[in-house]
């Protein structure tokens, strides 16, 4: 049903039709350079869809880059804009809660995408995907809606986050080196305050 959802909306909408829509994906850009600056570290993009981030990443000579999406709908659309380039890229189509990487990572980037769990048992998931998929040291860096975010998007109810609601659900095994809010404009004029966090995994956690 999930999958279904997303495929619908990435083979009705364009690119600028959608909310989450960003040309240049700059913040996102500026922290995994800051946390990765050699350029084979091991990078997923979770939620990537047709975003510009795979693309930007490349121009910047990143060599190991995974994105993953639940909708084949949209990794096509990507595929189809990067044309060659795609095949530096592995692409994944699953659910982020029925995900089993077969890798490990040094960067793991999520905008938009944990907000959308709503269940414990999704979130739970999720929590010990990172535990185990990110490498002693690795960073996590996490963009959701906050507080001051809207309830729903794309129809689907959203969960909203404080520092400290953000800090708690990942305390036991990262460290929060760095968190700020920023507004986002979508195409459609409207404003959408996110939370960024950027988290070190510890080691041995």
């Amino acid at each position: 049903m999930k999958q279904e959802h997303w495929e619908n909306i990435y083979d009705k909408k364009g690119m600028q039709e959608v909310s989450w829509y960003q040309k240049l994906p700059k913040t996102s850009l500026d922290l995994i350079e800051k946390v990765a600056p050699n350029k084979d570290a091991t990078i997923i993009d979770i939620g990537g869809g047709d975003g510009f981030l795979v693309d930007e990443l490349l121009k910047l000579g990143y060599t190991d880059i995974t994105v993953l999406d639940i909708s084949e709908n949209a990794i096509n659309k990507a595929k189809k804009r990067l044309g060659k380039l795609a095949e530096q890229i592995r692409w994944i189509v699953a659910d982020i809660t029925e995900f089993i990487p077969t890798k490990k990572y040094d960067v793991w980037h999520d905008r938009a995408v944990f907000h959308f769990l709503t269940n414990e048992n999704d979130i739970d998931f999720y929590k010990n995907l990172l535990n185990e998929n990110i490498i002693d040291g690795g960073s996590f860096i996490l963009a959701t809606f906050s507080e001051k975010g809207p309830d729903k998007c794309c129809g689907l109810q959203v969960s909203k986050y404080s520092k400290e609601e953000m800090n708690s659900h990942f305390e036991s095994t990262f460290s929060l080196i760095e968190f700020f809010t920023k507004n986002h404009e979508t195409p459609f004029g409207t404003i959408q305050n996110f939370i960024f966090s950027v988290f070190k995994k510890n080691v041995n956690a």
